[in-house]
């Protein structure tokens, strides 16, 4: 099977756990990988019609959407909420990333994002590598991994 292409959501200010994620798919020791669909580079537009449409090619692209939910992750209304839609629109595999720590969905969680078949993982590249080979749809129902994942991944429960 070929590397799951992603797309990865986040506000701008958990932009450094996006780089960060994209070192650990250039770190050997570190294994971590995923196709990455996220814009090569931001649009230089004021355009928010242009800027969508740009952000939807790439998504279309995708297999799956990972959100980055960092503190302000759930006050973003403009192109946050809307890439979620977006990806759940295309049943996207959908993946929470909880840059918390949590293992499930949470109070930082965005409305959109909840209840719509989610796995939700906290930040770390051995649990994000899983959710990105392992994640699969549901229709209404969040769902986390078992403690014995955990376990087997050598996290404490």
């Amino acid at each position: 099977m070929g590397l799951p292409r992603t797309f990865v959501g986040f506000s701008s200010a958990d932009i450094n756990c996006y780089w960060l994620m994209r070192a650990w798919k250039e770190n050997e020791h570190i294994d971590f990988d995923f196709t990455d669909c996220q814009l090569p580079e931001a649009v230089n537009s004021d355009d928010e019609a242009y800027v969508k449409r740009c952000i939807r090619v790439r998504i279309n692209m995708a297999s799956t959407y990972a959100m980055l939910i960092g503190k302000d992750t759930r006050f973003q209304r403009k192109f946050v909420p809307w890439e979620a839609e977006v990806a759940i629109e295309k049943k996207c595999r959908l993946i929470g990333i909880n840059l918390n720590g949590s293992r499930m969905s949470d109070e930082r969680c965005p409305t959109v994002l909840r209840n719509v078949g989610a796995v939700f993982v906290p930040y770390s590249p051995k649990l994000v590598a899983h959710a990105l080979e392992h994640a699969t749809y549901h229709v209404d129902q969040d769902w986390i991994f078992s403690s014995g994942i955990y376990r087997r991944l050598g996290y404490t429960v």
